[in-house]
């Protein structure tokens, strides 16, 4: 089952792993046995994924992540259709890392990201 949460929930939380597959989703494991997602679910006509990392990810790695939000900024319509950004941004006493998701769509389909907590894995 999964279970759609805000991305704030890991604060105070230490991630022991982080995966990067592909640039289409970041599974996020905490030292307590929590699985989280972040991805995009593709549809029809639209494509959304991880077009920078900013920072290095290992510095969210082992210490309780301090801060943890999401900003979401839209792009300007053209003759194709709508963009947005979605930027992450944690922090650990070790460094900050920002996570910029770039989609794109014909203006009819989600470009957003999901943040979910997988459950039973």
């Amino acid at each position: 089952m999964r279970n759609h949460v805000d991305v704030s929930v890991l604060v105070g939380k230490t991630l022991s792993e982080i995966k990067n597959e592909d640039n289409e989703e970041l599974r996020f494991y905490t030292s307590d046995g929590e699985v989280y997602l972040m991805y995009h679910y593709q549809d029809c006509c639209e494509s959304v994924y991880v077009e920078d990392i900013i920072g290095d990810l290992d510095d969210l790695i082992g210490s309780p992540i301090l801060m943890a939000e999401e900003v979401c900024e839209g792009g300007e319509e053209d003759a194709w259709g709508t963009s947005t950004w979605t930027f992450y941004k944690f922090a650990t006493e070790k460094g900050y890392v920002t996570i910029r998701w770039y989609g794109s769509s014909n203006g009819y389909y989600s470009e957003s990201v999901d943040f979910i907590r997988e459950d039973g894995e």
